[in-house]
């Protein structure tokens, strides 16, 4: 057995100990947090709803693919594989659709390929930028994103550049 099969349970003793020794309710205390976590689940959900429909409805028509060609002079010029390209836009969007995207490039040219290599680096330096902004902008209710939507996508693309860069440096 090592450290991390006794995490869990420690940190819900410590919780515990620490209820008692503060002399809280707990059971009407995690209630109260239980309807919360739901309140804020139903809140969120439109956003989400909204999020799924266009990144199907853009899926269906092949926007990717068109998106993917638009820029392959960007992506030829710093080296990017083209087989990677989807990803740079499912990525933003959708955690489950990359997953997907990254599933297919790994069983077609493997884990250790370069291209394999760049794809598992983009999924672990890029976020569900969109995905992110739905669920806490919409749990807080903030419809003006202002800057956090640029921000992030530029962070994403950093992570992109990055990820041939790590690649050809380390591999």
């Amino acid at each position: 057995m090592s450290f991390t099969d006794f995490f869990i349970p420690t940190i819900v003793v410590i919780i515990i100990a620490y209820g008692f020794i503060k002399r809280t309710d707990l059971f009407s205390t995690f209630i109260e947090g239980a309807k919360e976590g739901i309140s804020t689940s139903l809140d969120i959900l439109p956003s989400l709803i909204c999020l799924m429909t266009c990144i199907g409805m853009f899926k269906s028509v092949g926007g990717f693919g068109i998106l993917a060609s638009l820029i392959q002079p960007l992506t030829d010029f710093f080296g990017f594989p083209e087989e990677c390209a989807p990803l740079i836009f499912i990525r933003p969007m959708s955690g489950s659709g990359a997953l997907s995207v990254y599933n297919n490039i790994v069983s077609q040219y493997g884990a250790d390929s370069f291209i394999g290599r760049v794809a598992s680096v983009m999924m672990g330096s890029t976020e569900t930028t969109f995905y992110t902004v739905a669920v806490y902008f919409g749990a807080i209710k903030i419809k003006n994103s202002r800057y956090a939507i640029p921000a992030a996508l530029v962070g994403d693309m950093t992570g992109w550049i990055a990820s041939v860069i790590a690649v050809r440096m380390l591999f």
